[in-house]
């Protein structure tokens, strides 16, 4: 494929990326708000709070730990909010599945030489949300009502937003200051909220009975292999967060470092 053509193809796979996480997110957002008025919104059969006074009270330093239900805390007013993050499956979980699953592509960009970047990298981010999408969701009936998810997909819709024009509108020649400010510096919120709920989604897969996976729970058949192997999952979860954390972190210093660079070099040619 001749060089102008992958660049073409390039910014048409960007566009359509860009479009379909917009779609999610407006998606998302209206049916929290209830913008369109046919949001319902239930009692979860798994909450979030669930999941994660479970995962708490699996540690000794919070065996004691006892607190009212996460609604509870809530103003009035957020009440109706929260409940609709526990239905917000119902409306996003198939186009997030199709949307997502596009982005299986990016791995193919890499290892055809068509976008620079890390392969290690890409692969991980990809075939992680692939999994959450795949091998989580659509797997455990409880998750689509967790409202975790709809953080999750939250915060992949608007980090993905950002990115993809971002990517679009640089293979076009052009580089928005905001767009680049915004792509280096959201993810310090969007990935904490992203891949902690991710994690805290795997954890709620795992067998209630025991929170803790021993010999016990081995013989008894409490925990299959699978349960295992999600176990191990969610605990390599949290450094790899790190990894990808520090590694953006990296990319800001030298990308932004670099436009700060050029913007004080252009002014000091215009002083001469």
């Amino acid at each position: 494929m001749a060089r102008p053509l992958v660049r073409y193809y390039l910014v048409l796979f960007n566009l359509v990326s860009f479009l379909g996480w917009s779609y999610l997110l407006v998606l998302t957002l209206a049916h929290l708000f209830n913008i369109d008025g046919s949001s319902p919104s239930t009692v979860p059969p798994q909450t979030a709070s669930a999941a994660l006074s479970r995962f708490l009270s699996s540690l000794p330093l919070f065996n004691a730990w006892t607190s009212p239900s996460f609604e509870a805390r809530l103003h009035p007013a957020l009440r109706p909010v929260y409940l609709r993050a526990t239905t917000a499956y119902t409306r996003v979980g198939t186009p997030t599945a199709a949307v997502q699953s596009l982005a299986a592509m990016e791995v193919l960009h890499v290892l055809l030489g068509w976008v620079r970047a890390p392969l290690p990298t890409t692969a991980a981010q990809v075939s992680s949300r692939l999994f959450l999408v795949w091998g989580i969701v659509e797997q455990f009936t409880d998750v689509r009502t967790n409202p975790l998810y709809t953080s999750m997909i939250l915060s992949w819709s608007i980090t993905e937003v950002i990115r993809y024009a971002f990517y679009a509108l640089t293979l076009m020649g052009s580089e928005p200051r905001l767009l680049l400010w915004l792509r280096y510096t959201t993810f310090y919120i969007l990935y904490l909220t992203g891949a902690s709920s991710e994690a805290l989604l795997i954890y709620a897969t795992l067998p209630s009975s025991s929170p803790i996976p021993g010999w016990r729970s081995w013989i008894h058949g409490m925990w299959t292999p699978t349960d295992y192997a999600r176990a191990v999952l969610f605990t390599i979860w949290w450094p790899g967060l790190y990894v990808l954390y520090t590694y953006m972190i990296g990319q800001r210093k030298r990308v932004l470092g670099k436009d700060r660079g050029r913007r004080l070099g252009s002014k000091g040619d215009k002083a001469l």
